[in-house]
């Protein structure tokens, strides 16, 4: 059987099977007279189980155990109860606050947000977890740097390779002048690597929290 046959059956892409089969959960046999993959019933079953497992947000490590029967699925399973339950807690708690606000009749001038944030730092303190919003905004602010320094970094490699080409295409170019040529969009690259490194390093370093005080 085919890969495109066993993406049709199971309803999980190529790219998704092919991961599987690199992280060693499924082993394909593979055709003796051409070497290409040869899927049989025992595969698509197997990534039906994947896909099942994945959906209940079991890791590919925890798959990859059960498979060599290091752990047992009732196992698994009653640790990811535990986790879903700690988590239907967690919302229940927000809907309740939310209701608690709209029973309030609250508006956003007449808020009383300082009394819901001391509610929330007690049920934190209780281990209920609420969103981080620094977290958020912290993968917010590294968005633009990351993009920036991607569209820069995608413009010098075009630079360089466009000088290797011409460097082929015109022989009498001058040695210093292909070199520059290359050399530069290099050095643009490795300065540009460096400098995002940095910043985000400023980013995680708490930078936000510390514009914050002012």
């Amino acid at each position: 059987m085919k890969i495109n046959q066993v993406e049709e059956l199971v309803g999980i892409t190529k790219k998704n099977i092919r991961f599987y089969e690199d992280q060693g959960l499924i082993t394909p046999k593979r055709n003796l007279e051409n070497g290409y993959r040869d899927y049989n019933m025992e595969d698509v079953e197997r990534l039906n189980q994947i896909k099942l497992l994945r959906r209940l947000e079991l890791s590919i490590e925890e798959i990859r155990k059960l498979q060599m029967n290091q752990v047992s699925l009732d196992e698994c399973l009653e640790k990811h109860i535990k986790s879903f339950s700690k988590k239907k807690g967690e919302i229940d708690i927000l809907i309740k606050l939310c209701q608690d606000i709209i029973d309030a009749n609250a508006s956003l001038d007449t808020l009383d947000s300082g009394k819901y944030l001391d509610d929330m730092n007690r049920l934190e303190k209780g281990g209920v977890t609420f969103m981080d919003i620094n977290k958020v905004d912290v993968k917010k602010v590294k968005r633009g740097p990351k993009i920036a320094a991607g569209c820069f970094i995608i413009l010098m490699l075009f630079m360089l390779v466009s000088s290797v080409f011409m460097k082929q295409t015109d022989p009498e170019m001058p040695v210093w002048m292909a070199v520059m040529m290359i050399v530069l969009p290099i050095a643009f690259i490795v300065g540009v690597i460096l400098a995002l490194r940095e910043r985000l390093k400023e980013i995680d370093g708490g930078e936000l929290n510390e514009a914050n005080k002012y």
